[in-house]
């Protein structure tokens, strides 16, 4: 049965964290309080990758979900754009 009104993000794969598991960062600017100077800021997070069909560089959409571990309660719900890959020479 598929859930209904999950929440969605788009981010970046900055990394692969052993079987099934893929860390992303999502950047975003935030206004200063005080002195109203935008600040650049990065949120990384553990995302289950059931397929493992991530690849670091890839654009990927990624769900909330139940916690498959201590620090890993998101999920990949599919790749947007997959890196460019160098040809070897």
């Amino acid at each position: 049965m598929q859930q209904q009104n999950v929440r969605t993000k788009q981010a970046v794969v900055v990394g692969k964290s052993g079987n099934k598991s893929v860390k992303v960062a999502m950047d975003y600017l935030y206004k200063h309080p005080k002195y109203g100077k935008y600040i650049r800021r990065r949120t990384r997070l553990l995302v289950h990758d059931e397929r493992n069909e991530a690849g670091i560089g890839d654009i990927v959409e990624i769900g909330e979900s139940r916690p498959y571990s201590k620090n890993k309660s998101w999920r990949l719900v599919r790749v947007l754009s997959k890196a460019m890959q160098e040809q070897p020479v």
